[in-house]
């Protein structure tokens, strides 16, 4: 199939008014959504490649994937390598897409792409790299994947329009009416006529309304178009609920509903209605991460002699869900204090079925999870697919368990690494935690200390406000680089509130986030360096943590020695939310100097006190015992 599916594009790619040399097939929808519903899984279908980053590229006789680090052995496993080659863009000595196509194709080349998944922000640079080499870049409406499913009697499905539920003001801290008086007052100042958002995360933010349409990811797909007098909804067929309706109009605001896949035009209208009022000079703010299909769209430029300005810059939506307010940072508290219950639950579960002989499959303990979790107030599912790798699958960065065929069983002589995650009404989780099933080796319990360090150093760092995310990246492999180890990913992302798992624009990684503003008070950011040895084993700690402003009376652990304020700047660091012990057993006392030991037992000591009140007030006195000898203080032999 993989080499039909292939053929059947390339035949399309022929027959088009204008032919193709290359067709680009981004992972992607409407939204530049990370994660994606089964509709957008285009990539994925044609090259067999289920991570879930990655670009292919499509030749006359080539065809190549795109991918970062944390998806290369997985890309080695899934794919018919015969067929399709391994871009690995993580390597210096990589070429770009556009480099790759401008010094493989001739001048005079055409590379189509879908104007409707690819945003205005990566098409532009694309299109001036192709233009220097002679090579037309073309925008084909009708995607060619969906079409080659179509010939090949495997069309894709549905786009999902699944109930969207409203989240009360006790959870969220403002009012949808606040927010959009909020962004008409930034409006004003911008001088915009319109505020057209586009990013699931960001309409579901904005009108405090939650969705399922995207797996783990609490969105529904909708456009959301905010004039000086209007709210229009784009939403399924443009029928909102009564239910809906009326919290809006207790929240202050009166929406209007339009139907999905009417944007376009709609919007095209607008923009002709636009240029016909007052003297014509009218501005339109939307992401620079919006598609290129809505920034035509919106600017009328295929339906108007003088187009209208576009502002295309990072969304104010972007930046004011950035940082939670008072009642959603304790929402982040409160839920990590559950979740965090609920795995410490099942990592004692885990380590006896496996020291009494039981045959647990990594597919059985992501179940086992799922239902300590479900025991805890708020939980409304995982935040993304559970990671349970044992031994060898644990060194691949983003693995899933494949729900057929033979399933791994979790050994005793494994390192077993856990990635998971909760949604939960009043806040999102996400936490790394490896443990070995048995007898660690001298070379792993290395490799964990090392890891462990540099999620020390990163947690417990000071630094100036407004400093941005890839400064502090540093911090978390350095204990690696000591000896020559690293890992193929980044070390921090931003997290939603009862939203998506990733959140940006501001993260830690090697790489800067382009639109990242600076760190500020409020952010929730995720801390977790790894190493992975292919073939044998991965370790990864993860915590998520809240940024937190810092003074000499501060209870951060280095607060005392601060001796200015960076000039005026402030002091920022970073508070703990994630509550689950480390495995003891896995690290060597003499690689932490005495600050990282003091740092861990309080850590320890700390989750103990929250804990253990909530498991013996819930008569789970064995978990109780199992947390206290997990947390009890580790000293220098």
């Amino acid at each position: 199939m993989a080499l039909q599916r292939l053929t059947t594009l390339r035949a399309l790619m022929a027959s088009q008014p204008t032919a193709l040399s290359a067709y680009i097939v981004p992972t992607a929808d409407p939204h530049s959504s990370e994660y994606i519903a089964d509709i957008d899984a285009r990539r994925s279908w044609l090259t067999g490649f289920t991570g879930s980053a990655g670009t292919a590229v499509v030749t006359n006789d080539k065809a190549l994937v795109w991918t970062d680090g944390r998806y290369y052995t997985q890309f080695e496993k899934e794919v018919d390598l015969n067929l399709w080659t391994l871009m690995k863009q993580s390597l210096p000595d990589t070429p770009s897409i556009e480099k790759w196509l401008s010094s493989n194709l001739a001048a005079g080349s055409v590379v189509g792409y879908d104007p409707h998944i690819m945003s205005r922000e990566e098409k532009t640079p694309l299109q001036l790299a192709l233009k220097k080499s002679k090579i037309q870049l073309l925008a084909i409406s009708k995607n060619l994947v969906d079409l080659a499913r179509v010939e090949l009697k495997n069309p894709p499905p549905e786009r999902p329009h699944n109930d969207i539920m409203y989240l009360p003001i006790n959870y969220t801290g403002k009012t949808a009416g606040k927010k959009i008086e909020e962004l008409r007052e930034k409006m004003t100042e911008k001088r915009a006529s319109a505020l057209i958002i586009t990013a699931l995360d960001e309409i579901a933010y904005t009108l405090n309304l939650r969705g399922s349409d995207i797996p783990y990811n609490p969105v529904f797909f909708s456009y959301l178009v905010i004039t000086p007098a209007k709210v229009k909804l784009f939403w399924h067929d443009g029928k909102i609920p009564e239910t809906i309706l009326k919290s809006m109009e207790e929240e202050g605001v009166q929406i209007e509903g339009l139907p999905y896949d009417r944007v376009v035009p709609i919007l095209e209208n607008m923009a002709k209605e636009l240029s016909e009022s007052g003297d014509g000079e009218h501005d339109i703010w939307l992401s620079s991460e919006a598609s290129e299909a809505i920034h035509r769209a919106a600017g009328g430029e295929d339906v108007l002699q003088k187009p209208l300005t576009l502002m295309s810059e990072v969304s104010p939506v972007a930046l004011m869900k950035l940082v939670k307010n008072d009642v959603e940072m304790e929402g982040f508290r409160q839920c990590h204090i559950r979740d965090g219950t609920a795995v410490v639950r099942f990592f004692k579960w885990l380590h006896d079925e496996v020291a009494s002989g039981s045959n647990v499959t990594e597919l059985e303990a992501d179940a086992k999870l799922l239902k300590f979790r479900q025991d805890e107030k708020d939980f409304m599912g995982p935040s993304f697919e559970t990671i349970p790798g044992a031994g060898e699958n644990g060194a691949i960065i983003h693995y899933s368990p494949s729900k057929d065929g033979p399933q791994r069983i979790i050994r005793g002589t494994d390192m077993f690494l856990l990635d998971s995650g909760g949604q939960y009404r009043d806040g999102t989780t996400d936490i790394t935690r490896t443990r070995h099933m048995g007898q660690p080796s001298a070379e792993q319990i290395s490799a964990f200390t090392r890891v462990l360090k540099g999620q020390i150093s990163l947690g417990t760092a000071l630094f100036p406000k407004g400093v941005k995310g890839n400064v502090l990246d540093t911090l978390a492999r350095k204990s690696l680089w000591d000896v020559g180890l690293d890992y193929a990913h980044g070390t921090g992302h931003g997290v939603g509130h009862f939203l998506n798992v990733h959140e940006g624009p501001s993260g830690i990684s090697w790489r800067p986030y382009p639109h990242d503003p600076g760190l500020k008070p409020g952010q929730i950011l995720s801390n977790e360096p790894g190493y992975y040895k292919v073939g044998e084993y991965g370790i990864r700690h993860e915590d998520l943590v809240e940024i937190i402003d810092v003074n000499k009376n501060s209870s951060h652990p280095k607060a005392s020695n601060l001796l200015g304020n960076y000039d005026g700047r402030g002091v920022l660091g970073f508070s703990t939310l994630t509550m689950v012990p480390h495995h003891k057993q896995c690290i060597n006392l003499e690689l932490l100097d005495d600050f990282e030991l003091s740092y861990l037992n309080g850590y320890h000591a700390r989750v103990l006190n929250i804990l253990g009140p909530i498991l013996k007030q819930r008569g789970l006195l064995e978990d109780y015992k199992w947390l206290a000898q997990e947390c009890q203080p580790m000293k220098r032999q």
